[in-house]
């Protein structure tokens, strides 16, 4: 039980590290219209690969409230939620997942967790809220995603697709493809 809780404070501590400020997310002096669409496109590669628990929180966020008014389907969507927490993202990748003695591949683990996702749409009849909300989401993520500049995030955020190739200046880049000079 203990390792039990001592997965999931780890598994906190790791998101919580990677979320990123809402003062920075909502910033409006990073509004900016993109020059063009290798620009947008730039944009919302950098933008979700540097905001993506923030993402993350907002499409949760939207589909609780589509789910607001179905009572027994967010419980349901509760357990799934813990199920996938335990099963798929809290675990440690090296460990092996054992259910009534058996041992279970991860492939198997993911295909059951999706099975059991959609029949949790189907049996509480509420597919269609939830395919609205996140295409809801999805719309205000990419709305974000292309209207926010990302001038000020490249040099702070080694993630970043794009960031080795566009940090500039003399230091020495450790990349599996070399060098890249600034643009």
């Amino acid at each position: 039980m203990s390792s039990l809780f001592s997965s999931f404070k780890g598994t906190a501590q790791s998101l919580t590290a990677i979320r990123r400020p809402w003062r920075e997310f909502f910033d409006i002096t990073a509004v900016d219209i993109p020059s063009s669409s290798s620009d947008a496109t730039t944009r919302i590669a950098q933008n979700l690969t540097h905001f993506r628990l923030n993402y993350t929180i907002i499409l949760l966020v939207v589909l609780f409230l589509s789910l607001t008014y179905h009572p027994l389907a967010l419980v349901t969507f509760f357990v799934v939620l813990l199920a996938w927490f335990f099963l798929y993202l809290a675990r440690d990748r090296d460990e092996p997942v054992v259910i009534f003695g058996f041992l279970i591949d991860d492939w198997i683990v993911l295909a059951a967790l999706v099975g059991l996702t959609v029949a949790g749409l189907i049996l509480t009849g509420v597919w269609t809220n939830v395919l609205v909300a996140v295409a809801v989401a999805a719309g205000l993520v990419t709305l974000h995603a292309v209207l926010r500049s990302t001038d000020d995030l490249v040099m702070d955020d080694l993630e970043s697709p794009y960031g080795p190739m566009l940090a500039g200046g003399d230091e020495e880049l450790d990349s599996p493809r070399g060098d890249y000079s600034g643009i």
